[in-house]
């Protein structure tokens, strides 16, 4: 892959995971009334939905904590233990989309359980589309004989949050897929992950 190129990847909605929505919306046990509120907040979030993505891989230069990652350097322990062993990431931001957290916001006003239940599989569907990306980077570099690490994001461990400010330059989120950082380092839309994965030469 090269390097200097910003991959921009939409994808078709993943399986929707229904005790994870029920587990972020803090369901302890599943009811009926929970089961019938998920399949409402999934009907009217389903052309509201957008799966997008956006990533670039870099060359990276590991120094006991201090890792140069290509677009920024930082220190940070459980970064530099993660790629351990690795000389190269990719960078990632995926995203749901504005719509979602309108949908959310209207809800917010007129039926707060329901809102609970669209902010819970908000989460889960953009975890599902970072797990669907880390899948197609995977696949892509299993054939250069590498794999991929798990994957970290800014304000994680001791990662440090203000790494956004370097990601978002790095892979032009708003201009490549309408994600905008604020002053106060928090994403929109809010339903937006940016993160890091190792890749690791198996050969």
């Amino acid at each position: 892959m090269n390097d200097n190129l910003i991959y921009v990847k939409d994808f078709d909605a993943p399986i929707i995971d229904r005790s994870e929505v029920l587990r972020y919306a803090g369901v302890r046990e599943s009811s009926p009334e929970a089961e019938s509120l998920l399949d409402e907040c999934i009907r009217r979030a389903g052309d509201v939905l957008t799966y997008n993505s956006c990533y670039r891989f870099f060359d990276i230069k590991i120094n006991g904590d201090e890792i140069d990652l290509g677009f920024a350097t930082v220190k940070s322990r459980s970064l530099s233990v993660m790629l351990g062993g690795c000389d190269r990431i990719v960078l990632f931001c995926a995203t749901v989309g504005h719509k979602m957290d309108r949908l959310i916001a209207k809800y917010t006003a007129i039926s707060p359980a329901t809102a609970v239940m669209l902010q819970a599989l908000g989460s889960e569907r953009v975890e599902a589309l970072c797990d669907r990306l880390c899948s197609e980077v995977e696949d892509i570099v299993r054939g250069e004989g590498c794999k991929c690490t798990a994957r970290l994001s800014p304000g994680y461990g001791d990662l440090p949050l203000d790494l956004q400010r370097g990601v978002f330059s790095a892979l032009d989120c708003t201009r490549r897929i309408g994600v905008v950082l604020g002053d106060s380092m928090f994403m929109t839309p809010s339903k937006s992950v940016t993160a890091i994965i190792g890749i690791k030469n198996v050969k």
